[in-house]
């Protein structure tokens, strides 16, 4: 008497590229690229056919903003979806032998990145998540906006010119003013964001925009360890070591826009926080580089407000439970 052996059936893994006309879905189970229009409909039947699917994993590289309908739309319907650095997956199609570059190929390597990369999964938002995050991106492009336009008025002698561009950066000053006013009223409205807030702006050196920077952009603070969460924001070291070479450590990838925040953040930290100081001129004592402490500090910073929020601790309750030295 003979048995059927149960035929094993692989999971399947989705790319998407996504461009500002046009969704190019790739998928591990058949080689066939289907390009779908990026509105509303276009999303709709790529939802409908994935939620069918039941894909394992599906990656959407970071357009700027343009993957946002998409990305939340898939995450509406519980589908596994990361979104992915173009960075990250741009080195991973190099590593696998792919050098060319068209939408088609795009979004066949992201299929691939879903299935070999197992990259993070993304996490359905609040609607004040979302408008948390929009309204920091739009501070952060005004602020850009406003030292290019200062920069400009030290390099013009044209007296006009001066005008011209002080009338900008007195718009551009309201703006970021109101922008602040808005965020602080969203933090202040939602009783999640008010106590994170109450939390992370109780360590000497943590400001309004660190605390809503990283509500709005490092939602995984407080749900991962010291590595991940130095490794999300960039401020993790990577060895370049070979043979007998030990080569400099150096941090690099992760979010940028939150990484300059907390870069400023530091600064201040290490002259007005006492646990920050004091771990500066330990490594200062032993001759690290200004520029290397910096970044040991920004770790240390980020380390410290993250383990306030996994715990639900001030920074005096903190220091306490920690025994953290003066």
């Amino acid at each position: 008497m003979t048995h059927d052996s149960p035929q094993l059936v692989s999971p399947l893994f989705a790319g998407i590229d996504v461009a500002k006309d046009t969704l190019d879905l790739a998928r591990s189970d058949s080689g066939e690229l289907l390009t779908f229009p990026n509105d509303a409909h276009g999303i709709g039947r790529i939802v409908a056919l994935l939620a069918t699917a039941r894909p394992a994993r599906i990656v959407v590289e970071s357009t700027g903003g343009l993957e946002r309908p998409l990305l939340e739309a898939l995450l509406d319907v519980d589908l596994p979806v990361a979104l992915v650095n173009p960075g990250r997956v741009r080195h991973f199609a190099i590593g696998i032998g792919i050098l060319a570059k068209t939408d088609a190929i795009d979004a066949s390597v992201l299929m691939e990145f879903a299935r070999l990369a197992e990259p993070r999964l993304a996490q359905k938002r609040s609607e004040n998540q979302g408008e948390l995050d929009a309204l920091i991106t739009c501070r952060r492009q005004l602020t850009a906006a406003r030292t290019g336009q200062a920069n400009c008025r030290l390099s013009t002698r044209s007296a006009s010119a001066q005008k011209s561009i002080d009338a900008v950066l007195k718009t551009l000053d309201k703006q970021i003013e109101l922008l602040d006013e808005k965020i602080r009223k969203l933090i202040d409205s939602d009783d999640d964001f008010k106590h994170l807030d109450g939390l992370l702006r109780s360590a000497p050196g943590v400001g309004p925009v660190l605390s809503s920077t990283l509500l709005g952009e490092l939602h995984e603070l407080g749900d991962t360890d010291r590595r991940q969460i130095g490794a999300l924001v960039g401020v993790a070291p990577f060895n370049h070591d070979s043979g007998t070479l030990r080569g400099k450590r150096s941090i690099r990838g992760g979010r940028t826009q939150v990484r300059c925040v907390l870069y400023m953040a530091t600064l201040a930290a290490i002259r007005f926080n006492p646990v920050l100081r004091n771990f500066a001129q330990r490594l200062g004592r032993t001759g690290k580089a200004s520029k290397t402490i910096i970044v040991a500090c920004m770790r240390k910073l980020l380390t410290l407000l993250n383990a306030m929020v996994r715990d639900n601790l001030t920074w005096p309750e903190l220091r306490v439970v920690k025994a953290l030295d003066l």
